[in-house]
């Protein structure tokens, strides 16, 4: 029997990190002691306070189904953050989703149809592209790389591409794979072309709890944006929470009810006592973050002073726990041989849409950084 699969699926290539994910794996299980530069995770575990209510609400008996759009508390918690934000969505406004890679689907499959132009800003998120084409939608990318990654000046190319046709514009800031976390003046620019041309703007906002200076500017606060930002976020990144899956969106009332459809026909709701864990992390962890942000920080000094004692310059990232190292323009095979080599793991720029490049997460400690950045060094992977 001969299958036949869907348009929206064919068109989807495997993510290119897999290859890298494959060799690591089979490596590993032959007894290499691989240095993990390319996971996406905080090395952190999840504050032991959310834990404890996690436990808490399953002992209460929180384990059945909650309203599709989630609990009220959690709801009500959510809002609260977005307000001190400078957003001004109420809890209605706010959907809780298992984990924010679920809320970006929803919004996008929501919004986009069949040649609808998105626009992304390279590098990106390895899952945008799969997801516009998954709803059919056109890419229109914009390379930011020839500006040390920054928003700011490459808004006059941003300019030239952003017309009234464009549907939707995606801005991650602070950005994965880069680090990079936007100007005001920069999201400013960003207002402007989408008022003139009436598009609407996701901003994803996961990392935004780790930034090394000051809080980033938020698109949704500024004036002529809250009726056409949608405001992404989740628990993952700033409070350890990878493996718990709990994300939200917050946007105008009529985009919540329309993806309310996809919501309740797909997941039907996040967890029930996960969702309890979140209020607890959202309001009893400053601490904790605040513990590992600081470490974020200071494994970048660590791994930007590690590369410049070899010759090596990258732009120095403001937020999150990556940077994109200059490779070779094969950065794929710069990628593979450097983990059959040096058995350090990185991921290739070109899976976010910027060759040349190699992602490092720094979400590793202080020993296995150094380790891993002497291996590169010995086995001649840099300088590149």
């Amino acid at each position: 029997m001969s299958m036949n699969f869907t348009d929206r699926v064919t068109r989807v290539e495997p993510s290119a990190t897999l290859a890298i994910s494959a060799l690591a794996s089979k490596l590993e299980a032959e007894g290499a002691d691989i240095v993990d530069l390319s996971v996406g995770e905080p090395d952190f575990p999840t504050p032991e306070n959310v834990i404890e209510a996690g436990k808490a609400a399953m002992d209460a008996g929180h384990t059945g189904y909650t309203t599709s759009q989630g609990i009220p508390e959690l709801r009500e918690a959510i809002a609260a953050k977005l307000q001190s934000d400078g957003l001004e969505w109420g809890p209605e406004n706010v959907t809780v989703t298992p984990g924010a890679k679920q809320a970006l689907y929803e919004v996008i499959q929501t919004l986009i149809e069949d040649g609808d132009e998105v626009v992304l800003l390279d590098p990106a998120w390895v899952s945008y592209e799969a997801m516009v084409k998954m709803a059919g939608g056109a890419l229109t990318r914009v390379d930011l790389s020839p500006y040390g990654f920054r928003l700011e000046p490459a808004l006059e190319d941003l300019g030239k591409v952003i017309t009234d046709e464009t549907e939707l514009l995606v801005v991650n800031s602070p950005s994965n794979p880069t680090g990079a976390v936007y100007s005001t003046a920069a999201m400013e620019g960003v207002r402007d072309l989408a008022v003139d041309h009436d598009v609407t703007v996701i901003a994803d906002e996961i990392y935004d709890e780790i930034s090394y200076e000051g809080e980033p500017a938020r698109l949704g606060a500024l004036e002529g944006m809250a009726d056409r930002t949608v405001t992404v976020n989740g628990f993952s990144k700033a409070y350890s929470m990878t493996g718990w899956r709990l994300g939200y969106f917050a946007g105008p009332a009529e985009l919540v009810e329309q993806a309310g459809k996809l919501h309740s026909h797909s997941v039907s709701c996040a967890t029930n006592f996960v969702q309890r864990a979140g209020i607890e992390a959202l309001e009893n962890t400053d601490d904790a973050v605040e513990e590992m942000v600081d470490a974020f920080e200071g494994r970048r000094d660590l791994v930007v002073d590690l590369l410049a004692e070899e010759g090596v310059d990258v732009a120095v990232p403001d937020g999150a726990f990556y940077m994109m190292l200059p490779v070779d323009a094969d950065d794929q095979a710069w990628c593979e041989g450097a983990i059959e080599d040096a058995h350090v793991a990185t991921v290739p720029g070109s899976a976010f849409g910027t060759p040349g490049y190699a992602r490092i997460s720094y979400a590793a400690s202080e020993d296995r950084l150094r380790e891993g950045i002497d291996r590169l060094v010995e086995e001649g992977y840099l300088p590149a």
